[in-house]
Formats: structure tokens, sequence, C-alpha cells
């Protein structure tokens, strides 16, 4: 009976002293988050990161791990915390400071297995950027470059399938940049400034999914100017490649209804596009 009397004392002593601290977990962990930085060891430090992460603020957590790096510069955890520091930056939409942390990376350890992530973060700084660049597209073709690097020099890497799909719809981005500027000049019947913007995507981007569109905006163009041979050689090529298409139809309408048949004919460009196109050497 003392003895369970004794133990009973020492709980209540034990709870109050715990009470006092706020609870014994509670006033620990606000002790240690009072701790200056550099009396933690690069694990802690790590770890306050990370927990950051896990509460949603990105921008805290990179200004821990970068306090990794720069406290323990030659540690196992600093290369650690570098990769994470690029990948929280991106997180928190701060593109520039994801870019630096991401080259530092791959700059210090090229040879890592996660310099391939590195790398992709790094296109990705430019990728994300895309929809917010409005006319500029230099963002657009270091994207293309970026995405470019991850896919030649980590071809194994998990992050390839993703950078090919990126780099496709960066480079289609592109095109419609292009037809974008092209169809403001053709409404506005400067039609020779349209035709230059559709042919650079006819030339440079036929791959893409405006091709169809820029060769009937070329049949319009050469028509408006009475320039006969090449808008029927525009249609011609549209009847090759992509006779399914209403881009097809529209063009077929507007030739047909002028007594034009859709045939390659004079010596533009576009006839030796469609030279291309039937040796197979174009598309």
């Amino acid at each position: 009976m003392g003895t369970g009397q004794g133990m009973t004392g020492k709980v209540l002593i034990a709870t109050a002293f715990c009470v006092g601290l706020a609870s014994c977990g509670i006033g620990d962990g606000v002790a240690s988050r009072q701790q200056p930085l550099d009396s933690l060891s690069a694990a802690e430090i790590y770890q306050r990161a990370e927990l950051q992460l896990e509460n949603d603020d990105p921008e805290e957590a990179a200004r821990y791990f970068g306090e990794v790096e720069r406290l323990y510069p030659y540690s196992e955890w600093a290369k650690r915390a570098l990769i994470m520091q690029a990948m929280s930056y991106h997180r928190d939409r701060d593109y520039q400071n994801s870019r630096a942390a991401a080259q530092r990376y791959i700059d210090f350890y090229p040879a890592d297995e996660d310099a391939a992530y590195a790398q992709y973060l790094l296109a990705l700084s430019y990728y994300d950027q895309i929809d917010d660049v409005g006319r500029d597209q230099g963002l657009t073709f270091q994207a293309l470059q970026a995405l470019r690097d991850v896919i030649e020099r980590y071809p194994e890497s998990e992050y390839t399938n993703s950078a090919v799909l990126k780099f496709d719809l960066a480079f289609d981005h592109l095109a419609g940049k292009e037809m974008e500027i092209g169809r403001y000049y053709l409404k506005r019947k400067h039609y020779t400034a349209a035709i230059n913007r559709f042919r650079v995507v006819v030339e440079d981007f036929q791959t893409t999914t405006h091709t169809p569109e820029a060769l009937h905006r070329l049949v319009e163009s050469y028509l408006a100017l009475g320039l006969e041979d090449e808008a029927r050689t525009a249609g011609a090529i549209l009847g090759y490649n992509y006779q399914g298409t209403e881009w097809y139809e529209d063009s077929y309408a507007l030739l047909t209804g002028r007594g034009l048949t859709l045939e390659p004919t004079g010596d533009s460009w576009l006839r030796t596009v469609y030279r291309q196109v039937i040796r197979g050497e174009w598309l």
C-alpha cells in the first residue's frame, strides 16, 4: 500500500513537471526550434527542411536545405540538400533560384545518380513558365534546349519519357505562336507577312499539329495575292498528307471554286517541299 502511494506521488510530481513545460514533448520541440542552426547537426537541419515540405512551406524548406549546404558544405547531407533545395524552390515557383540550385548540382556532381533529376528540374524551370511569357519565346527555346539535354545526356533515366513529351509540347507551342501571329497578319490583309509566318511552320515545325492549318492559310494568302501556282501547290501538299482534315476540305473548296486543281505547279519553295514529301524526306 505504502509502495503504491509512493509511486502515485512520483507520477504526480512528473506530471506537474511536464505541465510546467507545456507538456514534455512540446517543450522540447519549442526549445529545439529556438536553438541556433549552427548548434544542430546536418541531419537535424535536413529533417527540419523535410518537415517544412510536409507542412507545405517550400520557401522555408529551401532556406533550411540551403543552411545544410552552408554549414556542412562537404558532407553527404549537403549534396542531398542541394538537390532538395532545387526541388523546393521549384515547388515554390521560384524558378530562377531553382534553376541556379539545379545547375550547381550538375556542376558539382555531374556523375551522381541525381544529376538527371537536376537537369530535369532545370528544364522544368523554363518549361513551366512557357504559358506566362506572351509573345517572347526565349524561355521556350531555352526549355527545348534543356529538355534536349535530359534526353541526350540521360537517355536511360526515369525522366527521359517525360522530357520527350514536354519537348514535343514546347515545340508545338512555338509553332502555335507562329500561327497566332500569322493569323493576326492575315486578318489585317498583310498577306506577305502572314505567309512568312506560315512558311516557318511548314518548313521548321512540320511535325506539329499546326501544319495542316498553316498550309490552308497559305492557300488563302496566296489566292488573295493572285499567286495561284503557290496556292495550288500548298493545296496539293494538304491533299497528300492531310486529306481527312477540315483544312483540306476548306482549301479544296477554295481552289475548285475558282476552277483550280490541287497539284504542284511553278517553282516556289512549296514545290521543293512537295518533292520532299513525295520522296518521303518530309514528315
